[in-house]
């Protein structure tokens, strides 16, 4: 089992969490968490809201697409990011030497890999609300700790517990971002901007953008104690098979409009705009 507990705190308690046995969490209030058959743990609050996240199909579509390397400069830009707000001064990895990375809304794990070559050794904590997202997530890093999480509520994570969280293109939660990660530790957003996959939108094959969003989001995190860094805009003109454009439409919540696309525009491929800003922050 490969669940490293200096990550997580009980989501009952908030207490931390230790291992009390091969395949169980516990904390000193006695609650109790199994592992899963897949090395997965959830770790979701009382009452948490019935909800899934991403579906396997969601993910398989997603993971396609990824694969084909259409989003391979977003994931260096995450790395330059985070390679340009690093220094000696503030570093502050584990005693092993590697530098604790945490995932917020991992899906199937290909920013984090990237993120692992890059600064390999790492320990990383991969964490989503769609178990599906997480066993596929540990399955490409099979030495980190998955947790099936509610980005929405306080985390089940320590205090101080990450030197680097990334979220891409996923929910979130300014306040425990800012929780989780030590003094002048860095945050890298992904958002979207309103050119993102336009000429897709453009055939009612997916959800509007909003414009400003980086705008917004830099403001919301100022408020919780983050200081912006600097803003990557990632922009280029990328053609999408027949196949990707299906991959492209199935991979998120804009998947039931897919009917009104292939009416539109039939199975065939598209030239597409990918645009995104990419936020980095340090912690105050």
């Amino acid at each position: 089992m490969s669940i490293d507990s200096t990550w997580l705190r009980c989501p009952n308690c908030m207490e931390p969490l230790s291992t009390v046995d091969v395949r169980v969490l516990g904390c000193a209030e006695g609650h109790r968490f199994d592992a899963s058959k897949y090395g997965t743990l959830t770790l979701l609050p009382p009452r948490a809201p019935h909800t899934v996240g991403d579906s396997r199909d969601m993910l398989e579509a997603r993971s396609r697409l990824l694969g084909s390397g259409v989003y391979d400069p977003i994931v260096r830009a995450v790395g330059d990011a985070a390679a340009t707000g690093r220094s000696p001064a503030s570093d502050h990895d584990d005693d092993s030497g590697a530098l604790r990375i945490v995932d917020l809304g991992c899906g199937t794990g290909y920013y984090a890999a990237g993120l692992a070559r890059r600064f390999a050794p790492a320990a990383l904590l991969l964490v989503d609300r769609s178990p599906a997202a997480v066993r596929m997530a540990v399955r490409t890093l099979p030495g980190a700790t998955g947790v099936v999480v509610d980005l929405w509520r306080p985390l089940p994570i320590r205090d101080d517990a990450a030197d680097l969280a990334i979220n891409v293109f996923a929910p979130r939660n300014a306040a425990e971002f800012a929780r989780i990660l030590r003094r002048d530790g860095l945050l890298v957003i992904v958002v979207p901007t309103d050119r993102h996959l336009a000429e897709l939108r453009s055939l009612g094959g997916l959800l509007d953008i909003p414009t400003g969003k980086a705008e917004q989001v830099t403001a919301q995190f100022a408020g919780a104690g983050f200081a912006a860094v600097s803003r990557t805009p990632v922009e280029y003109p990328v053609s999408l098979d027949a196949d990707q454009v299906r991959a492209t439409m199935d991979m998120g919540p804009s998947a039931h409009h897919r009917a009104d696309l292939d009416h539109a525009k039939g199975d065939v491929g598209l030239d597409v705009t990918v645009s995104v800003d990419v936020l980095l922050f340090r912690r105050n």
